[in-house]
């Protein structure tokens, strides 16, 4: 079996831990990527869905790593069909900011060598299970006691550098619930970034919904963000309806005005957007959509939907494997041609993959 079709086998079915406790701890709910374990495959780091109903039967097994060389086998109906490890408990978790915050509620590691954040643990969206998004799960975060409703700039700055220093982060995201307000988060991932890279150089990837005016592209980039991701999720007018009401109400042609806007910024393939495979729209729709993205420049970053414990989709169906590769081997092809790989993005979800196999393909395509 190929890298890229195991990871995306791992990440549609989900597999068994031998040793749950094995590598970086996993979260149950709560924003995301939650309910997955971070896994190295061939080099690259992947999410794999651990704590989830699909995970529960799934063929695949993770063996406990052995003593020596810290490998774990993947098994499926009991053969060998791969090797990973485990990232390991990152060193920055042990400290407290300052004003006496555990460095983890502000800031946690995504798979390797991502730092992520959401800054603002509260949307205007989720306040309403009527306009809520149905995969979302920003609040279950804060109920729980793990991270706290905003992360002031002063801590941001103080914890990447730190991740920095003692864990070789390579980038991070800041990504934010979208606030009252026309700007939809711009203002504070802006004030975010600022001081951020005045402690530390490291590649910032900003994420919220498009701002009512497009001067906070600008903006956004003159505070230190170097890429920056305006996320679909659905393509389809009746399935962005049905999934998510709230943010739907801002219109497909808005993103499109403000992707146009926000590539003269920040640069071809350097502005991205999340979709979600999986939830009601077609392959031939998502590669549609996916093709007029990276004819304006924006990276399509297609990722298969998991199902969060504690959402309102939390039995809806993980998607196929083959459904995933029926579009992730063509949107390879689409983005290589393009000129825009996940090895070139600077920061972010497309850059890290771990996610989706789509870098995966990228890289098969390009060998």
């Amino acid at each position: 079996m190929l890298d890229a079709d195991l990871i995306n086998e791992l990440q549609t079915k989900g597999a068994r831990l031998v040793d749950p406790s094995a590598g970086h701890e996993s979260r149950r709910g709560g924003a995301g990527p939650s309910d997955h374990k971070a896994v190295t495959l061939a080099g690259q780091t992947v999410m794999v869905p651990v704590h989830t109903a699909p995970a529960f039967q799934s063929p695949y097994v993770i063996d406990a790593p052995d003593g020596t060389k810290g490998e774990a086998r993947v098994l499926r109906d009991g053969a060998e069909v791969g090797r990973i490890r485990f990232p390991g408990r990152p060193r920055f978790y042990d400290l407290t900011t300052a004003d006496g915050i555990p460095y983890s509620k502000i800031a946690v590691l995504h798979g390797r060598d991502v730092l992520a954040t959401t800054v603002l643990q509260t949307c205007i969206r989720y306040e309403s299970r009527k306009k809520t998004c149905q995969f979302c799960s920003i609040g279950q975060s804060l109920a729980a006691g793990r991270t706290i409703a905003h992360k002031t700039p002063t801590q941001l700055a103080e914890v990447a550098k730190a991740a920095v220093e003692l864990d070789g982060v390579r980038h991070m995201v800041l990504t934010t619930g979208t606030p009252k307000g026309s700007d939809r988060g711009a203002q504070v991932l802006a004030d975010s970034a600022r001081a951020i890279k005045a402690a530390v150089d490291l590649p910032i990837q900003a994420q919220c919904e498009p701002p009512e005016d497009d001067i906070w592209h600008q903006r956004m980039f003159d505070a230190g963000v170097d890429t920056l991701g305006m996320h679909l999720e659905a393509v389809t007018p009746e399935v962005r309806a049905r999934i998510m009401p709230g943010k739907a109400s801002v219109p497909l042609e808005k993103y499109f005005s403000s992707f146009e806007a926000a590539v003269k910024v920040f640069g071809r393939g350097q502005v991205s957007t999340y979709i979600l495979a999986g939830l009601g729209d077609t392959a031939e729709v998502i590669l549609a959509m996916s093709e007029k993205l990276v004819a304006m420049g924006v990276y399509p970053f297609v990722v298969p939907f998991v199902p969060i414990s504690g959402t309102p989709l939390e039995s809806h169906p993980a998607p196929t494997s083959a459904f995933m590769a029926s579009i992730l081997q063509p949107l390879s092809q689409m983005t290589v041609t393009g000129g825009m790989q996940a090895s070139d993005i600077k920061a972010g979800c497309g850059k890290c993959g771990a996610c989706s196999a789509l870098s995966t393909y990228e890289k098969l395509r390009v060998a």
